[in-house]
């Protein structure tokens, strides 16, 4: 049942007009007030309409009271509810943590501008999962995309400029290709509403314009998605933004892309026989798995932390795209629980690395001897995170791994089930890594040195992120009946 909820407009109208209030008090404290104050704002309103989402069905909201498709619709439904919690979960988690990590690496008059970016990031996220229009949908997409770039050039690092340049590049194209995707089915339906697509699209299916329109728009969502070989952008990208961009971003933005792929492809292309229509599923697989695997040997590799958590976001990416590509119910609910679980993990892998660079200055694996003996309880939280990576049990990491196999094992494809398993073990090699160094290695020497106590709005929200990790990895009920739910609906339009 479709419910009008005006709770739905504010999920993106409250962080846009905060972010110029941000600019006009110019204060570094007052911004992150303001913005801690949305930030919550949102979580709260993100969990109610979850909540009414699961009880009472679908939710909407018509901008200047048009009628779809006439006018611009704002809609909720299971999948993009689940995402929308996602979004403002991290939001609220990070933004408590930014105060004194954006102090240590960002200049202090610009300060300011770093709460008004976040909070025009996440209202185009926010944008973009909530709108019913294919064409809002790309402008929102800009406001978020925009936004990240300028914060990832706030890094303490000359190269974060050369980084955020390569980001803008790769990002327009990405974004190029999706409008012009929109624009070749426009052409041919006369329409930019979702859900009116999705009824037009299978009288038009065959035409060359709707195959170019397809190809156009799954090589632009993938760029902005990372996927393996398209990910060039990402590993500078993590490694020289600040450490709170870096752990909001790679919890929230690569999986609003995924959230995008799904739309296109089982909501617009609903009705349309897709992977019988398009040679998709051979190269989505292709792709997944080589960025599970040659993603996954790269971060062995890396002394860097942060660049090492960047590669392995695109080997995890590669999970998510391989659920995907099954096409069945079962492996669109591994891809989405797996969506949720990695914000989780990742949230907290580098949240934890924002706050070891805060109070050792380090960020190499070889000057981070003993840091486990050093900084315990943070520590302690990584290796949470790292264990939600390899996805061993009782992790989040686990649940949606274990997802995946089964549904790979129930569509007969038991190879993608074995090589599932091995990348995780590449996985095992990393975060091992990790481990060596900053509780085994040269252990009688001393530990390094801490230079800056840890403060508590710093460990708290790590923490809050390991815990989430371990509760949804032992209570995995709730995660998954939405999941499947959400993948039900889905498949429903196919």
């Amino acid at each position: 049942m479709l419910t009008s909820d005006p709770w739905l407009i504010l999920l993106v109208v409250v962080p846009l007009l905060a972010a110029p209030v941000c600019v006009l008090v110019r204060n570094a404290t007052a911004a992150w007030v303001i913005a801690l104050a949305v930030s919550w704002s949102i979580f709260a309103i993100a969990i109610k309409l979850l909540i009414q989402v699961l009880e009472q069905g679908e939710v909407f909201y018509r901008i200047g009271g048009w009628d779809a498709p006439w006018g611009i619709e704002y809609k909720l439904d299971p999948l993009g509810a689940f995402v929308v919690v996602i979004i403002a979960t991290i939001g609220a988690v990070v933004i408590p943590y930014a105060k004194k990590s954006v102090e240590n690496e960002i200049q202090k008059e610009r300060i300011y501008l770093f709460y008004t970016m976040m909070l025009l990031c996440i209202s185009g996220l926010l944008g973009i999962t909530v709108t019913g229009d294919a064409f809002n949908l790309f402008v929102f997409l800009e406001i978020s995309s925009l936004s990240s770039y300028v914060l990832i050039s706030m890094g303490q690092d000359r190269r974060a400029l050369t980084a955020a340049y390569r980001y803008l590049i790769m990002g327009t194209i990405g974004a190029t290709f999706y409008i012009i995707g929109v624009g070749l089915m426009y052409q041919m339906t006369g329409s930019l509403n979702i859900a009116d697509l999705s009824t037009i699209m299978p009288a038009v299916a065959d035409t060359r314009t709707v195959l170019a329109a397809m190809a156009f728009l799954t090589v632009g969502i993938s760029l902005k998605l990372a996927l393996f070989p398209l990910h060039m952008w990402l590993p500078n990208a993590y490694t020289f933004a600040p450490s709170a961009v870096t752990a909001f971003l790679a919890a929230t933005a690569t999986k609003v892309s995924l959230y995008v792929l799904l739309r296109i492809f089982f909501t617009v292309f609903g009705e349309v026989d897709l992977f019988a229509t398009f040679p998709l599923q051979p190269v989505l697989i292709g792709m997944a798995l080589a960025g599970m695997f040659l993603a996954s040997l790269s971060a062995i590799w890396q002394e860097n932390l942060k660049r090492m958590m960047a590669y392995s976001s695109v080997a995890q990416i590669g999970y998510m795209v391989l659920g995907v590509a099954l096409a069945t119910e079962a492996g669109l609910a591994g891809g989405i629980i797996h969506l949720f679980n990695h914000a989780l993990v990742k949230g907290t892998a580098f949240l934890a690395i924002g706050a070891i660079i805060y109070s050792t200055g380090a960020v190499t694996l070889r000057d981070l001897r003993g840091i486990g003996k050093s900084m315990p309880l943070l520590m302690a939280a990584f290796i949470v995170a790292g264990l939600g990576l390899i996805g061993v049990p009782l992790t989040a990491g686990f649940v949606s791994k274990w997802q995946l196999v089964t549904a790979t094992l129930e569509a007969d494809m038991w190879p993608l089930a074995a090589l599932i398993l091995l990348s995780s073990l590449l996985a095992v090699i990393y975060v091992w890594r990790i481990f060596e160094v900053a509780y085994l290695r040269d252990s009688h020497l001393p530990p390094v040195k801490v230079i800056k106590k840890l403060p508590m709005s710093m460990l708290i929200p790590t923490w809050i992120l390991a815990l989430a990790s371990l509760y949804f990895g032992t209570h995995a009920t709730l995660t998954m009946d939405i999941a499947h739910t959400a993948a039900r609906q889905l498949m429903g339009g196919m």
